[in-house]
């Protein structure tokens, strides 16, 4: 074998993917607030697009009927020099041709923090009397404290937190201050104040010292359900109200009644304080009922509306003036317009035909409710509207439409189906609001068993297995028929 480089000519096929087709589905991914962000930043880079609003042509159709002006005279007197301007811009970051003042005024936007639960936790403990020693111990808890409020961590491994800090304090002050180790006397003391914020029930260990916090701090320690949380927690979880009611002499009745209190107390505090805000939700989307008829409009028309800038395009014309990189750059940026506005015009009719599939296929849910919705698939919609499965994934996804049934997200639409003994599909979700609305309406005495369930369903026609309705009764945070009965 003779070792060396040797060049060999051959034929082969490749798949590669346009960067261009890249770009266009994320364009399809993107919601409506994200694609109008990034419309604003295409129009900062391409010259040859701007925005074209409906006010602004109204404003513009009213300021030439007032001025009256020849055409040439306003360009003259209101436009920049754009031959110059094009032929000194060759970056990646051109302004847009609308207006200079468009690019200066355009800011991007900054998310506000807001407080979260720690913030909130520390103005506190700074305005109680601590020592700084005692101050360090609470940052120290508050490092450890979880978005819930409870504690992430044993007074054990806080100790040694705690410790292990002043280790690291001492050796950056290059001193020998001979701190005293923090004692477990002292963790004890910190975890009693920092139970004593608000919220209450915050820096408990588990939900029944959690409980009782918020007991405490309504000054009912000598009630009935204090008892039961403090002393009987393992059965009172249980609803075992018979053995809980011969352990304290009481009626199991009474048990169960005392037991209902603890459902108005908050088993994660911390919640209310969480960082995580609710999104501002904009359909993308909006069906409405006009003549016995449901029509789909795109909720569009705050999005900026795209156009060739026709100064530049005039002068990109005269090809004489340009050779090499003038040339490349101009052929470059003109392509790129002409896709951003075909890929725009692209998204909107996808949307819109995967959306009317929906309500063509949906009609009875939007007519009579939730019980109706049929199953569907993205499959089904990408056969019929002749497109691949990912592309319907990418119109549906962290999209929302507003319809006379509220507003909902487009994955709500999509589900599996149960078979009926008719032939036809029963969406899951539908067959979950009947699960749910068949509890609603149930004897408290003597609550619906998953196998009664699913002999209801049968008697609808409706196959479904028993090991089926309690998982779905458990994604609806149903509990079992023994914790639901009441006596």
């Amino acid at each position: 074998m003779k070792t060396g480089l040797h060049q060999h000519v051959g034929m082969r096929q490749d798949l590669r993917i346009n960067p261009r087709l890249y770009q266009a589905m994320d364009l399809l991914y993107m919601p409506l607030l994200d694609l109008e962000q990034h419309l604003k930043q295409e129009l900062l880079g391409n010259p040859f697009l701007e925005m074209i609003e409906p006010e602004e042509e109204v404003q513009a159709t009213a300021a030439e009927q007032q001025n009256n002006k020849p055409e040439k005279e306003a360009k003259a007197e209101d436009e920049p020099d754009w031959e110059n301007i094009l032929l000194e811009d060759r970056t990646e970051h051109g302004v847009p041709s609308g207006s200079y003042s468009d690019a200066r005024e355009y800011v991007e936007p900054v998310t506000v923090e807001s407080k979260d639960l720690i913030d909130h936790l520390r103005e506190q403990t700074r305005m109680l009397d601590l020592t700084p020693r005692q101050q360090l111990l609470a940052e120290e808890f508050l490092g450890n404290i979880g978005e819930d409020g409870y504690l992430q961590h044993t007074l054990e491994e806080i100790l040694k937190g705690a410790n292990q800090l002043l280790e690291e304090h001492e050796a950056e002050s290059e001193l020998d201050l001979n701190v005293p180790a923090f004692t477990g006397a002292e963790v004890e003391e910190m975890l009693h104040v920092i139970q004593q914020l608000d919220p209450p029930g915050i820096g408990a260990r588990n939900l029944r010292e959690c409980l009782m916090l918020q007991l405490e701090n309504q000054k009912r320690t000598d009630t009935l359900v204090y008892r039961l949380v403090k002393e009987s927690f393992d059965d009172l979880i249980a609803h075992r109200w018979s053995d809980l009611g011969k352990r304290f002499g009481l009626a199991p009745e009474e048990v169960q009644r005392a037991a209902d209190e603890l459902a108005r107390l908050d088993p994660k505090p911390g919640l209310q304080y969480s960082a995580a805000n609710d999104p501002y939700i904009i359909p993308d989307l909006i069906v409405e009922k006009i003549d016995d008829k449901y029509h789909v409009f795109l909720n569009d028309s705050g999005l900026p509306r795209l156009r060739i800038s026709k100064t530049y395009q005039e002068i990109a014309r005269d090809k004489k003036k340009y050779d090499g990189e003038s040339k490349e750059f101009i052929n470059q940026r003109l392509n790129s317009a002409h896709w951003m506005i075909q890929a725009i015009e692209q998204r909107r009719q996808t949307m819109l035909k995967v959306m009317n599939f929906i309500v063509d296929r949906q009609r009875e849910f939007f007519e009579k409710g939730i019980d109706y919705l049929k199953p569907l698939t993205l499959r089904e919609v990408a056969d019929v509207i002749s497109m691949h499965e990912s592309t319907v994934s990418r119109v549906t996804n962290e999209k929302y439409v507003q319809t006379p049934r509220g507003l909902l997200p487009l994955k709500f639409f999509f589900s599996s189906g149960l078979t009926t003994t008719t032939g036809e599909d029963a969406s899951a979700r539908s067959i979950k609001s009947q699960i749910q609305k068949l509890v609603d309406d149930e004897p408290p005495k003597n609550p619906l068993t998953d196998q009664q369930i699913v002999e209801m369903f049968d008697r609808k026609g409706v196959k479904i297995a028993r090991r089926t309705v309690a998982k779905y009764r458990d994604q609806l945070g149903i509990l079992p028929a023994r914790m639901r009965k009441r006596l």
